[in-house]
């Protein structure tokens, strides 16, 4: 018989908390329970960390700023973060991974990759060891969870977002090309705004559009996330399930339904930016060393200015200080479409536990 190098065919599984901080103080208050519920600010210049599915049915969202959220929502009522029990709930669900699989890549304190084409369990069925995943959370925490299950971690990722909350759904080896093609271009993960909006002035609205281009074509336009994008078209992500995964870095942006003219709006549309990227050190005790400022104008013309400092940014005053600095440096001689705010040269603060730090450029 011929000998064949043919790969097994991965097993993956996506799982994804449903709104995960509103869902926990929903547990711990019973009053909240069945209400539309914000997890962060509600000052002026505060910002949703996560909202309920009651929340989400007025149209509220993660990083939406806190007085849009309450001009869709009058009855939204605000929690503050316990960003220590989302962890102590996060290590908690971890656990239960760690009980099928030791390939497991966390994203966020919500959700992660699990790799169980070998597990520890020896079952067969990845579909059956996402439904006892799922079980046990709701056992353990009370709370509920979404999974997708498919051969590479681009399809189980959409796959959750299928049938939330506390859904499953599978994308099988036989069924990738067609289900990608029939998706809409921003339903695509890891395909934001700003590309969408591109790809519809470039005729492509659909997976089946996206495949249709080359990859030359595609490189062209989007550079190396080209190729990226004419893979994922042809439903192929060969990326592993890296449980020591290192982040690089994280941001947020936002595309403005208006542009923004002068300084004090630039000023105030970067405020929730700051909040949410604030958010996210904060909850993973992760801090960099370089703040980011991305400004792209209405012409698309698009620049970053940065600063760093010789230890991690710990403080929310001086995180914000910094930010508000690299903008009043910044010349904005046309409006603007688009801002972002990361933060990079990133450093688990764990490790500095019980010693004092000083901050400085």
């Amino acid at each position: 018989m011929p000998i064949t190098n043919q790969k097994p065919v991965r097993k993956i599984i996506h799982i994804d908390m449903d709104a995960f901080f509103a869902s926990v103080e929903q547990r711990d208050n019973p009053e909240l329970r069945g209400k539309p519920v914000a997890v962060g600010g509600n000052a002026q210049r505060g910002v949703v960390a996560a909202a309920s599915y009651e929340a989400r049915k007025y149209g509220v969202r993660s990083a939406m700023p806190s007085v849009t959220a309450i001009r869709k929502c009058p009855q939204l009522i605000f929690v503050k973060p316990r960003f220590e029990v989302y962890k102590q709930v996060s290590a908690q669900i971890r656990s239960i991974f760690a009980e099928y699989t030791p390939r497991i890549e966390p994203l966020s304190l919500d959700e992660a990759y699990l790799d169980v084409t070998e597990n520890l369990k020896g079952m067969k069925s990845a579909i059956q060891i996402a439904r006892q995943i799922k079980q046990r959370i709701k056992e353990k925490t009370g709370l509920t969870a979404s999974a997708g299950v498919s051969y590479n971690k681009f399809l189980a990722k959409i796959a959750s977002d299928q049938n939330k909350p506390d859904g499953i759904f599978t994308i099988l080896p036989d069924d990738g090309e067609s289900f990608v093609s029939s998706l809409q271009i921003e339903k695509f993960h890891g395909v934001g705004k700003v590309t969408t909006e591109k790809m519809h002035t470039l005729g492509i609205f659909t997976g089946e559009q996206l495949r249709a281009q080359t990859e030359a074509f595609l490189r062209l336009h989007f550079g190396k996330a080209g190729s990226h994008y004419y893979h994922i078209a042809r439903a192929m992500d060969d990326r592993p399930v890296e449980p020591d995964r290192i982040r690089k870095s994280s941001g947020s942006e936002n595309t403005f339904s208006e542009d923004l003219e002068g300084l004090g709006e630039i000023l105030e549309g970067v405020k929730p930016l700051i909040e949410d990227v604030w958010n996210w050190c904060e909850r993973t005790e992760i801090y960099g060393r370089t703040l980011t400022v991305k400004i792209k104008f209405n012409d698309f013309q698009t620049i970053t200015r940065s600063k760093s400092t010789t230890l991690p940014i710990t403080t929310h005053d001086f995180f914000e200080k910094i930010t508000l600095e690299i903008i009043n440096h910044a010349t904005f001689e046309k409006p603007v479409r688009l801002l972002g705010v990361s933060v990079s040269n990133l450093q688990d603060m764990r490790m500095y536990e019980g010693k004092q730090l000083t901050l400085g450029f």
